[in-house]
Order: structure tokens, then sequence, then C-alpha cells
């Protein structure tokens, strides 16, 4: 991990320091050492004062003096001149101009994050995926295997991109499932102001490609508000899906507000498309401003699933992966001890008792688990790829030297999400549907393909989070929340190859960089007062592999898993495993363990019983915590919490049993739409039939993998229910519409008797039925976490084969008009 020249010295330091700093370091030094005074200063109330020797590198502007700049409170205060009495502009002399700069030597900052990642997956922290990117930069800088995370998605990216625990940004889980509750509400306050916010006031160019899943779906529609959309969050550009998932062959993208449609392209792959989308912007802002540093989110919907992902990744992994998931996880471990990224002592801890034995599954098991996995895998290695692809572009400008990368490998732990046998279809995790083995070995050919929306079986996730026994939503374990890091920054950071073992959380990032920048922490941001950073800088950490932790209390919670670290010490209580339909327990009743980090990486020896005292005083700790940033109440509710009117949180369509809407709407999704779930409707649609005979769709919902459609096929129409990907029922007229105006309407009798429930749907022309038939299953929770709905065409993916998805969907005669209603 090091060479003998970068051994510390009995002072903790590297015998690097010793040498003489260049020029860039000497300038990053000046600036650290401004940034921890001003950000002392601005907490204090006092107006900062630079050192005279840091002044000219804090400049706002190189020709405003430097005691009018104050950086605490953003945007920049222009400096107000006096009047200007003078007649003649040749006789007068222009004030100076005011500009808005960065700090002299302020890096360019690139922070890519993975998602759904575990500690024991990349190659970097001894996993068995191949990742040379994440390898190259960790051997060129810094890598962490302290770095934690907090088991979620959307929790984690805003903790991230504010610097504030999940709660204080009222991100308690993911938007989807926000409720009424302070810390729950999936509203960001504005006392929390975005990192890039801060960035972009203080002269930074930024951007964001990727994930974004920080932005309430009740604003994701034309009427938003939009003012947690990416681009009023301080990203100047935004590219990328808004929602916690999409499909990487037909994505639902946005270029800031505004719907992307995707080239019709086979080899089309999102990953690709963004990182293409990167590359360009960082060259065009280089190129148009060289002297001003970006700032680049990269947020990869890779390894979310579905794992999509071109044969020629994943087949590099054929057979890797025959052995199963226990020998993996041996394998790994004994990798992660010969790297050193976890302490020689280190054993595997028990795996959860419902995942089976490798050896005990039947060989149709070990063929279809494998194949998952070797899926999952190419996604991670091209993912990886793309990263580097951007390096690599960074690089050929010249500007790595001066670039702090960031490479988060996992927002989260691995997901088992899948189950117990995984799923060619995770739209029907989401809507409580079991897939079975046989049904999903037919689709194995295509497995990763465009056919398919796939997730592996929850024993690889529990394999890919080793040396921990946890996963994903489990935020009290490290299987969740564990996730490993690499910083590299030549200017900044001296070492090369070496390991941090400090505890740190999503939060210290936003501080680092901001002291990285040589910026102080702004009290008021767009005239709102601001929370303080709750995590802390790990800068103290580039130089001195020995210093010790910062930060020293984190607490942890998700859907009532929760645990609290402080000082070493990790009390924990394991409320629900992402497989489990219920809590094992009730809040009050939790079982809770206590473990010693310091010597017991993997947490294995629980010393509860041992120190019963030392847990009280931790469990009582949580609750302080717990207090002061709005975790409580603590909401473990299931499937409530999908419908918008049980959690309490906003719905567009709140009170509503009608919707008229017009052709040319199209992406409407589906928390911006009235909900037809689980309840009768009818669908009454004015149109005009074309004198050849129209075809093509009137209105869809979802897509491939979930869905129903209203359309017409030669002149006739019909209605196709897609139950989950598994199932099409499809109720279709004989007869022609007659040319002219017409009333089309399906009537939909819902069974009742609970959600997801079949019923009638009876199809009707000008008030005579033409077609009937029994819809058995329809989805009870979700159609598609990335497809909306669609009025004149069935955009993105096909709820049917019947029609072609996109633009050759269009209706090829008139919409006047359709009414949905709900009863």
């Amino acid at each position: 991990m090091s060479n003998d020249r970068n051994e510390p010295d009995v002072s903790g330091r590297s015998a690097a320091d010793s040498a003489p700093k260049s020029e860039g370091l000497k300038r990053r030094d000046m600036l650290l050492s401004s940034s921890t005074f001003l950000a002392a200063s601005a907490l204090s109330g006092a107006t900062p004062t630079l050192p005279a020797h840091a002044q000219q590198s804090v400049a706002a502007s190189s020709v405003v003096p430097q005691a009018e700049i104050n950086r605490t409170v953003l945007p920049i205060q222009e400096p107000v001149h006096a009047p200007i009495t003078e007649l003649n502009a040749r006789n007068a002399t222009a004030p100076p101009r005011f500009e808005i700069k960065a700090p002299r030597g302020a890096p360019n900052v690139v922070i890519v994050m993975l998602d759904d990642m575990g500690f024991g997956q990349p190659s970097t922290f001894g996993g068995g995926i191949a990742m040379p990117t994440l390898d190259r930069l960790a051997a060129e800088g810094l890598r962490y295997n302290n770095f934690n995370v907090n088991a979620l998605c959307s929790p984690t990216r805003v903790a991230l991109l504010t610097g504030r625990n999940h709660h204080t940004n009222n991100a308690g889980a993911v938007m989807e499932i926000a409720t009424g509750f302070p810390g729950n509400s999936g509203q960001r306050p504005n006392s929390v102001a975005p990192l890039a916010e801060m960035l972009r006031l203080n002269g930074y160019s930024t951007a964001a490609f990727g994930k974004y899943h920080e932005t309430p779906p009740w604003e994701v529609s034309v009427s938003g508000p939009f003012d947690r959309w990416p681009t009023r969050s301080g990203f100047d550009k935004f590219y990328g899906f808004i929602g916690g998932e999409t499909n990487s062959w037909a994505p639902l993208l946005y270029d800031g507000t505004a719907r992307v449609e995707i080239p019709r392209d086979p080899n089309y792959h999102f990953m690709t498309d963004m990182t293409s989308r990167a590359i360009n912007w960082a060259r065009s802002q280089q190129s148009l401003t060289p002297e001003k540093p970006f700032f680049l989110y990269f947020s990869a919907g890779a390894t979310h699933a579905p794992h999509h992902v071109a044969k020629e990744w994943s087949d590099k992994y054929k057979g890797r992966f025959d052995a199963g998931w226990d020998k993996y996880r041996e394998e790994t471990l004994a990798r992660q001890i010969s790297l050193g990224v976890v302490p020689p002592d280190t054993k595997l801890a028990p795996k959860p008792e419902a995942i089976k034995d490798w050896d005990s599954l039947s060989a149709d098991e070990k063929r279809l688990f494998a194949r998952q996995m070797e899926v999952y895998a190419g996604c991670a290695e091209q993912a990886d790829h793309e990263v580097g692809r951007l390096v690599k572009a960074i690089d050929d400008m010249g500007a790595m030297d001066n670039t702090l990368i960031i490479y988060i490998a996992g927002d989260n732990g691995a997901s088992a999400e899948g189950g117990m046998v995984g799923m060619f279809n995770e739209m029907t995790f989401f809507n409580g549907v079991q897939e079975n083995v046989a049904d999903q070995l037919k689709n194995l050919d295509n497995w990763g393909g465009p056919t398919t929306f796939p997730h592996y079986a929850a024993g690889w996730a529990i394999a890919g989070n080793a040396p921990f026994a946890w996963a994903k939503q489990v935020a009290s374990d490290f299987g969740g929340t564990r996730n490993g890091m690499v910083l590299r920054w030549p200017n900044g950071i001296r070492a090369k190859g070496e390991l941090r073992t400090q505890f740190h959380h999503v939060t210290d990032l936003a501080p680092t960089i901001m002291e990285a920048a040589g910026l102080p922490f702004p009290t008021s941001v767009n005239g709102t007062v601001q929370k303080p950073f709750e995590g802390v800088s790990m800068a103290y950490t580039f130089a001195d592999r020995a210093a010790k932790s910062r930060h020293t209390t984190q607490y942890f919670e998700i859907i009532g898993n929760r645990a609290i670290y402080h000082d070493g010490w990790f009390a924990r209580t394991i409320h629900k495993a992402p497989w489990e339909p219920r809590p094992r327990a009730t809040l009050e009743n939790d079982v809770w363990e206590l473990f010693d980090t310091s010597s017991d990486f993997s947490l294995v020896n629980n010393l509860a019983a041992q120190q019963p005292n030392k847990l009280r005083e931790m469990q009582a700790l949580f609750m302080t915590e717990a207090r002061k940033y709005n975790v409580l109440p603590i909401d473990d509710r299931g499937v409530e919490r999908f419908d918008a009117s049980l959690a309490g949180r906003p719905d567009l369509m709140a009170g509503r049993t009608t919707l008229t809407v017009y052709d040319g709407m199209v992406g409407m999704m589906e928390n911006a739409f009235i909900n037809v779930k689980n309840r009768s409707k009818a669908i009454t649609a004015e149109v005009e039939n074309s004198s050849s005979g129209a075809s093509g769709v009137i209105l869809a919902q979802g897509g491939r993998f979930g869905g129903w459609s209203l359309y017409v096929k030669d002149g006739k129409p019909a209605y196709a229910y897609n139950w989950v990907g598994l199932q099409l029922y499809t109720v279709a007229s004989s007869v022609p519409l007659p040319p002219g105006k017409s009333t089309i309407k399906l009537d939909f009798a819902y069974d009742g008797g609970g959600r997801g429930k079949g019923g009638r749907a009876t199809l009707s022309v000008n008030g005579t039925t033409v077609a009937e038939g029994r819809v058995e299953n329809t989805n009870a929770n979700i159609f598609s976490a990335d497809e909306g709905t669609d009025v004149g065409m069935d955009d993105d993916t096909a709820v049917t084969d019947v029609y072609e998805a996109g633009l050759p969907s269009r209706f090829t005669g008139k919409i006047d008009k359709i009414v949905v209603e709900v009863r």
C-alpha cells in the first residue's frame, strides 16, 4: 500500500512531509489555513479579516479590494460605490469591476458515486469485480476503509450534497415514501443550502450527470415547483434522471427540467451517454474558462437494479461465480486481508439465517444465480470503464493535478431487494409479487438486455458486502452503510497508495471540499440563515495516516433499522431485513447489540450481555441524537408508505376523482398522475378517426415491465394490462372505429377485497360495448420506477408488443381530450 519513503516518522507525519513543497502545495496549505480562519470567524459571528499572507489567495475579483470581500454571506454582496458626479465619461474613472471568482488555486472537484455496491465487490477493496479506474486512483491517492453512508439512496445523496444528516434534509428514507413528519417530509429546507450552490456562488461552474433522487416525486411535473430540482439546487447543468433508478436501454431523461428524447439506437446505453455528456461539458467549460474551477457530480445509475449491460461485459465473467456466494465471501476476505484494507484478524460475520448455503441449492438455482452475478459484475466493470473515460478526458485537458477526485463505490451496501431468488423484473418486488426460478430461467439468455429489468438474489448482496453480514436498507450494520472510497488530488495530497482508517461519514465530504477550496462555511445563503455542517472535514487525514478520527458520534436510521456510533463503540438493532414482509418486533421491543469496532471490524462479537451499562449509555445517546436531528418519530410502515394519503405526504391529485388530459402530455410521472391502482376507473377518449383508419396509442401508463394501454390497432380499439411483466391481459374489439369522431370508453370494475386484485374491463365505442374480459391481477403499488403516462403515444418501452414504443406508437388520428375517472 505504500513505499518506505512514505512510512510515518515518530511525529505521525510521512517522510515526504519534510520534502520541499511545490508552489501548488504551498498555495493549498495557505488556502486551508485561510479557510479554517474564515470558518471560525463565521461561526463566531465575527467579521473575518484574513491574515495578510492569505488575502491575495481568496479574492472574489482581481480588481475589487480584498477587504470588501465577505464569503460568509452568499451571494457575495457587490460593493456600493460613491455616486459619480462627472458628466463626461472621458473625464471619469470607472470603479473596480466586481466579479465572483473562486479562491486562487481552488481545485476542480469531481465526485463519482456508484449505486448499490457492496464493500466487498470492487477489486480495490478485495472484491471479485475488476475496477481498474478505481484501482488506479487508489494507487495514486488514498483509499478509506472506514467510510460510512446512510444505507439507502436518497438519504445518502442529500447528506453528500449538503454536509448535513439525512433527517435534517427531511430525507429519512427515499423520496417516494416520504411522510408528513419533519425529518421525513421529502423537502429539503432552505436552511440547508446544497454544496453545489455554495460553490457556484463562490465562482465555480457546476454540473450533475446521472442519477439525482433528491426531488420529491410530487414536484416532478411541468407545474413544479423546481426548487429541489438539480438546476435550482446549485447545478448550472443537469443531464440525467430524477428518480431512484432507470432503464439504461430506454431511460426517461431530463436536460435541466426539459424532457430528452433519446435516440432509437439499439446500441444506446445510458451509462455511455451520460459519460459522453459529462466529458463534453467539462471540455467546453475548461476550453472557454480554464481559470475557473468546476464541480462535477457524476452519479451513475449503475449498479442499482435493473442490471443492464451488454453481453460483451457480462460474458467476461462467465463461470467466475460458479463456486457460489459462500466461497466468494471467503475468497474476498482473504484478498481484503492481503491488500490490508481490513485488519488481519478480521472474521466473516455470520450471514443471515435466511440465506441458504450454496451447496444446498439445486442445479437450476445455481445456474440462475451465477448468471445473475455475472451480469451484475459486468455492469459494475462497465461503469468503472466509463469513469475511466471521464478521468482520461480530464487528464487530456491537463487538469488532473489540481482536480480533487472523490470516488465512492456505492451509496449504500449491495442490495438484497432481489429476495431469495432474484427477479427478471424488479417491479415484482415493489408490488409484493414473488418470482420463481423456472420463470426466470426462461429469460436467462437475455439477462441484462432490454427485455429484462433484473436484480440478483439476496445471497449475492450478502456476499458482496463481505466481511459484513447485512445489506442495503439495514442502517444498523456496516453491510448497509460501509462503502469503499478513494481520494486523489496531487496538488493537495502527496501520499500515494496509502490507507486511511479514520471513521468518517458521508456528511464529511462537503466540509472537506469547502476546506480544500479555501472557502468558509456560509452563515447565510440566498437570504436564509444556514444550519451548520453536521459533518467534519477529512482534510486532516490527507497527510497524517495516524491522526485520531474527528467524527466521533454518528447515528444511523432507515425505516426502523437504527444504530449509534461513538468513539469506536457501535450499538444497533436489526428491526427488519429487506426480504422480510414485516418488522421482527415493535420498536419498543427491539433487541439491541453492542460492538467494539476498535477490535471488531466486521461486528462479530456482541458484547451486550457483558456490558449492559455501556449498551444503555449508547441507547440513550441514540435517543439524544434522534431528538436533535428530527429522527423521531420512527416510521417502520411498509406498503402503506407507497400510498400518499396513508403516508401523509402531498399528492398532486389529492381529493380528485377526475383528470382531463390532452394530446402531447407525455412523461407524466406516477406521483403526478391520478392514482388508478386498487380501484375502479373509467377512461373516456374523444378521438377522430383518420380516413384510412387510425392506429396508435391513445393513453398509456408504464411500459414493458408493468402498465396499461388504451390503443387502436388497424382501426380497432383495444385495452392491454401488463401485470408486472409476468402476464398480459388484452381486451380488443373486432370491429373497426367508424369514420370521423368517436367516443372510446374503457370501464374497469375492480373486484375489491384488498390491493392488487383483479377486475373486469369493458370497452365501448359511442355507447356500444365492443369487447370485455377479465384482468385477473393488477399492480398493487407501482407501475414503473421511471416510465410515465403518455397521451397519444407510448414512450420509452411499450406496454404490449402489439406496437413499437416511441414515435412509431404515435396515434395517427386526432385526440380531442381524455377524461380519467376513478371511483
